[in-house]
């Protein structure tokens, strides 16, 4: 069967375009589809391991990402209702960097399409993929995009674009609704998760003149929620964090006419007060941000449907900062083993060995940092909990080093050199 490329990646995030740019580089055909339009900032720690940046060198925008980005961050911290609690940080002695940065998602998202676009990738944007049917080695895609010239010779559908494909990624956000397959020209949609009072929604606002100290990344434990403080590019502060649905909906109720972002920083003042004294002379950039429900778990296995990376194949609780590592790697797991054979080559039968080998990898590299960051997530948000961990951890600061190694600060990547090296 003719297609109209090889592979079409749904969402221009870092899972997204990594995975186009590293398809390109192997010389397929691929068309990014992205529904945003870029720059744009988006709910997310920012934060960049060690092992991030190795990767981004990979990718070819290293370079460009450590020119922008904020300090290194060498030191961890524990922000509670009690005086912050500061350990180092450890470093990664495997690879050409020791410490990470952080960079705002505006401006890694450019730097990455700007590298898929020089790479050939076809981006369409802003659009979204309404239907996904067929199968491997015959996907039928409609996209529906807005007025305006592509750079691809796309068949139109009344309003919409189709596309032929021999094989789908789909990087959208674990929020946003993605596309299932479905029958043709039949808008497919999503069923609701059920509504809980304990889930998780996420907030994010930018601060410039905020007097956080350079370096320092601190965790922030309150409760019925956590989050984290970073400094970025041009001193701009960061502060993200995510909260329960139940808490939120208390705090707002004191504080009517209010905004939920709004409610969240003075939630955030108010359990954390070294918060308010690194804002007190801070000024906001922009709205708050939010998203949500935010859904950690494993989601990876999509058996003959489109392979996932990124938050579509499974995320942790966003408290160990670990969620930009993962959508990396996983384009480079994924990826690795798509281009062992000609996209067209890639059949029902090979798309589920894929799937299986992908699967296990996935689990196998990011598993056992879900687990750790759910009981720490947990800890964090209970208030028993989270005196019984303030009072240990200032006994024993180094705690916070080793638990940050636990959530994978100072491991070694997947990319595609440590691919290759492992290779028998």
């Amino acid at each position: 069967m003719s297609t109209d490329a090889d592979a079409l990646v749904i969402g221009a995030g870092p899972a997204g375009a990594s995975t186009a740019i590293l398809l390109a580089n192997s010389g397929w055909r691929v068309i990014l589809v992205e529904q945003h339009v870029f720059p744009r900032q988006k709910v997310c720690g920012e934060c960049l391991t060690a092992g991030c940046l190795a990767l981004l060198d990979e990718l070819g925008v290293g370079r460009a990402v450590i020119d922008r980005a904020g300090p290194e961050l060498r030191q961890v911290g524990w922000m509670s209702r009690s005086p912050t609690i500061i350990a180092d940080l450890p470093s990664c002695l495997d690879g050409p960097y020791r410490y990470g940065r952080a960079l705002g998602r505006d401006q890694l998202d450019a730097l990455l399409l700007k590298r898929a676009r020089e790479l050939g990738v076809t981006i369409v944007q802003p659009a979204k993929v309404r239907t996904v049917s067929g199968g491997p080695g015959g996907f039928e895609c409609v996209i529906d995009a807005s007025d305006g010239g592509h750079a691809y010779a796309l068949e139109q559908v009344g309003t919409s674009l189709a596309v032929r494909v021999a094989v789908v990624v789909d990087a959208h956000g674990s929020w946003e609704a993605g596309p299932d397959q479905g029958k043709a020209g039949a808008v497919v949609q999503a069923r609701a998760p059920r509504r809980s009072r304990s889930d998780l929604f996420g907030f994010k606002a930018s601060f410039c003149h905020a007097t956080l100290p350079r370096g320092l990344l601190p965790v922030l434990a309150f409760r019925g929620g956590y989050g984290g403080i970073v400094v970025a590019e041009g001193g701009r502060l960061t502060l993200a964090g995510c909260i329960r649905r139940d808490t939120l909906r208390a705090w707002r109720a004191r504080m009517p006419g209010v905004s939920a972002g709004l409610a969240m920083e003075e939630y955030l003042r108010y359990s954390c007060p070294e918060v308010g004294e690194v804002l007190a002379r801070a000024q906001r950039i922009g709205p708050w941000l939010s998203i949500g429900p935010v859904r950690p778990g494993i989601r990876v296995s999509n058996a003959e449907g489109p392979f996932r990376v990124g938050n579509a194949a499974g995320e942790t609780h966003p408290l160990i900062g670990e969620g930009m590592s993962m959508a990396l790697q996983s384009a480079f797991l994924l990826t690795s083993r798509l281009i062992e054979q000609p996209a067209l080559a890639i059949d029902s039968r090979r798309s589920r060995e894929i799937d299986r080998g992908y699967d296990q990898a996935w689990r196998n590299a990011f598993a056992p940092r879900l687990r750790f960051a759910a009981i720490y997530a947990h800890i964090a948000m209970h208030p028993a909990l989270g005196v019984w961990a303030g009072a240990f951890l200032r006994r024993w600061p180094q705690l916070l080093t080793e638990g940050a190694r636990l959530a994978g600060k100072a491991r070694r990547t997947v990319g595609a050199k440590s691919l290759c090296e492992a290779a028998p």
